[in-house]
């Protein structure tokens, strides 16, 4: 692959992922409100899921962590969309979706922040290998967001499902 197209990809592949967090983080936003799911969710759904795609683009050798995290990721992304035709319907359906979607946007900001830590110089000063106690710490503190985030939102849809459910 050539460098200008190497640059594209990761431009595409970036402005993706971004767009994806944004949204991911509207749709958990509607997920504590108990609001149903419509355009933001499908705008989330398929940029994260078209930042997981273009991210097997990228020249690999091997097995390695980033493509470990794509694959699951995807996995993920397609267990939401079978979620996501279900919600209504069921309460443990509705309790899928919310925890998908967390984990969905979780990973988009764990490779943030991996990213963060490789490319912005004062971060690689704490952290040059990505083993350091600092790169431990802040990614140890976006999975505990994310994990209250989850539980809440877990919590959040299956009540709305409920309430569905009894009118």
């Amino acid at each position: 692959m050539s460098g200008s197209v190497l640059s594209a990809l990761t431009a595409f592949h970036t402005l993706l992922s971004i767009v994806a967090m944004l949204v991911g983080v509207v749709v958990i936003a509607q997920l504590l409100r108990r609001e149903a799911m419509g355009r933001a969710f499908w705008w989330f759904w398929w940029t994260a899921m078209a930042t997981s795609l273009t991210g097997f683009l990228f020249p690999f050798h091997g097995f390695t962590p980033a493509l470990g995290v794509g694959v699951l990721a995807t996995l993920i992304l397609l267990v939401l969309l079978q979620a996501a035709g279900k919600t209504g319907s069921s309460r443990a359906w509705a309790r899928v979706h919310a925890i998908c979607t967390v984990a969905s946007v979780y990973l988009l900001v764990f490779v943030a922040v991996a990213q963060a830590f490789a490319k912005i110089p004062p971060l690689h000063v704490l952290a040059p290998t990505g083993k350091e106690p600092a790169f431990a710490l802040a990614q140890g503190i976006v999975l505990l967001v994310f994990v209250v985030l989850g539980v809440a939102s877990a919590r959040q849809r299956k009540a709305a499902a409920a309430t569905i459910a009894h009118s």
